[in-house]
């Protein structure tokens, strides 16, 4: 299979196309993350200008572009396939600003119990819609009355059509409650999003990873752990997974295939209130003195924790006394409630 370079004028990052494969698509496969949205050739959102090099368009005319932007070198990316090795300026988006928040229709197209008080969801975006997103962002279910619902995003952004969320029923709950008993499959939900500052940072590539989540914070390090996976990232992760009760661990089977097709990859679960047979199946406690209990050092590794406020409180503090460098420690810190959950996303400052 035949392969051409391309190199971003701005950033210098270089990435191959395969034939047959668009300049976006090799792009976001190699985890260089372009802007776009229609991926159809109509919106413009992945104009780019070629200074070196030529493409052409096998599938769709470059709909988005003008003659005159034609005659000046400029190419839609989600089209464009290379005729051979090319220079292109593009924006390469590194932060969390340059992704657009955009609101969208979804509709229902999974209803799956994972855990007797978590469901999955599966939200279909419309024809030609795709969410841009960073591993362990989330978005807002939009509800009447100018209510909101906040829920990370469980599936990784390779699956752009598809958004992927775990919900835990809360007691005294209107919107779990209806999303448990009520909501029915092809229902229209719509969604603000992607938001949030939870993702992975890569300045510290050969830092291992610690990754902590309780009950449903699974969700967005599954994103993460998934997006690394696709994207070849070898950096050595553990996977600490705490709940009440193992019932909780609503994924482990999954969490299981990650350790035993991926040597870089660790598992550990902690159960609060374990009961008779929960000892043999990983730490009695908290999740957070798991972590600490296996790594009393925690000065070389990035720390990524999602989870109620409680956890990560506990944590913050815990983490800091055993080495964790506070510009290395990352959170997504919520909690539910009756109407609108109150959800504090940091990064300390």
């Amino acid at each position: 299979m035949s392969e051409f370079e391309v190199r971003l004028a701005g950033s210098g990052t270089t990435f191959t196309v395969r034939t047959g494969e668009s300049v976006l698509d090799a792009a976001l496969r190699q985890g260089v993350m372009l802007p776009y949205s229609c991926k159809n050739g109509t919106c413009g959102s992945c104009k780019g200008t070629l200074v070196t090099g030529e493409v052409h368009y096998p599938f769709h005319p470059p709909m988005a572009l003008e003659r005159h932007e034609l005659a000046d070198s400029k190419t839609l990316l989600c089209q464009a396939e290379p005729l051979e090795d090319l220079v292109v300026e593009a924006r390469e988006i590194e932060a969390i600003r340059d992704i657009e928040v955009r609101r969208l229709p979804a509709r229902v197209m999974e209803k799956t119990l994972l855990a007797d008080n978590v469901m999955k969801l599966v939200l279909k975006l419309p024809a030609a819609q795709r969410l841009q997103f960073l591993a362990g962002q989330y978005i807002e279910i939009l509800l009447a009355g100018g209510k909101r619902r906040a829920f990370s995003i469980a599936s990784p952004p390779s699956s752009e059509d598809e958004i992927e969320l775990h919900v835990r029923h809360v007691e005294g709950g209107d919107f779990t409650g209806w999303v448990f008993n009520e909501l029915a499959l092809r229902d229209i939900l719509r969604l603000e999003g992607p938001l949030g500052t939870f993702f992975v940072r890569n300045d510290g590539a050969e830092r291992p990873l610690v990754m902590m989540g309780g009950g449903t914070g699974f969700a967005p390090l599954k994103s993460m752990i998934e997006d690394l996976l696709a994207h070849g990232d070898q950096r050595p992760i553990h996977l600490f997974w705490g709940a009440r009760t193992p019932a909780e661990l609503y994924q482990e089977g999954l969490v299981r295939e990650w350790t035993q097709a991926h040597p870089h990859i660790q598992y550990s679960s902690a159960i609060s209130e374990p009961g008779d047979d929960a000892a043999p199946r990983g730490f009695a406690g908290f999740v957070h003195e798991a972590v600490v209990d296996t790594y009393p050092d925690l000065s070389g590794h990035d720390v990524y924790m999602s989870g109620p406020p409680a956890m990560i409180d506990a944590a913050k503090q815990a983490f800091a006394a055993h080495g964790v460098h506070t510009d290395r420690l990352f959170y997504d810190s919520f909690e539910f409630g009756a109407d609108v959950p109150v959800r504090i996303l940091a990064r300390p400052h």
